[in-house]
Parts: structure tokens; sequence; C-alpha cells
């Protein structure tokens, strides 16, 4: 289902700003934590520190852009009910 847009609004304008002062106050905490925290793990740059099993090749396959199923949705209209708007039909008395 989709969010009211009341809820959406709130967030946008509370929730993602303190969410994101959040993550910035932790970023600028994260290389001297880093350095307490085995600090020569970074499995992001040295794949060979990976404790994730490996994938096997043969398991893998290509998928190429033609063969993906392209659905144009541009010329659909967008009804009421698919923006989350009530029409009068639905309203209760």
């Amino acid at each position: 289902g989709s969010l009211p847009k009341w809820v959406v609004n709130k967030s946008s304008q509370f929730l993602a700003p303190k969410a994101m002062k959040k993550m910035y106050k932790a970023c600028l905490k994260y290389p001297e934590w880093k350095l307490k925290h085995d600090p020569h793990f970074k499995p992001w740059l040295f794949p060979e520190q990976s404790r994730l099993p490996a994938l096997p090749l043969s398991e893998l396959s290509l998928q190429h852009a033609d063969s993906l199923e392209n659905i144009d949705e541009s010329s659909l209209a967008e009804t009421k009910d698919d923006r989350g708007e009530a029409s009068d039909e639905d309203s209760v008395n």
C-alpha cells in the first residue's frame, strides 16, 4: 500500500534529517573506532579477507540487456487508487 501524504511529509521534514545527522556523527567517529577494531580488516578493499563463502563461477550466468523484459508504462494514466486517494464511493457515511 501507499503511505499517507502527511506521513511522508513529516518523515521527510523530521526523521530523515535527524537520521542524517546521526549518520554524519557516526562517520566522524569511524576512523578512531576502526583503529581499535581490526584496523587491517577491509574486505571491501581486499577480497581475500572476506569471510563469506565463495560462490562457484559455474553458478553464475550472464544476463544481457536485450534479454531483459522491457515494459514501457509511460503511456499509462495514474488512477486515484494508484495515488492512494479515496474516491467518493469509498467513503463511509
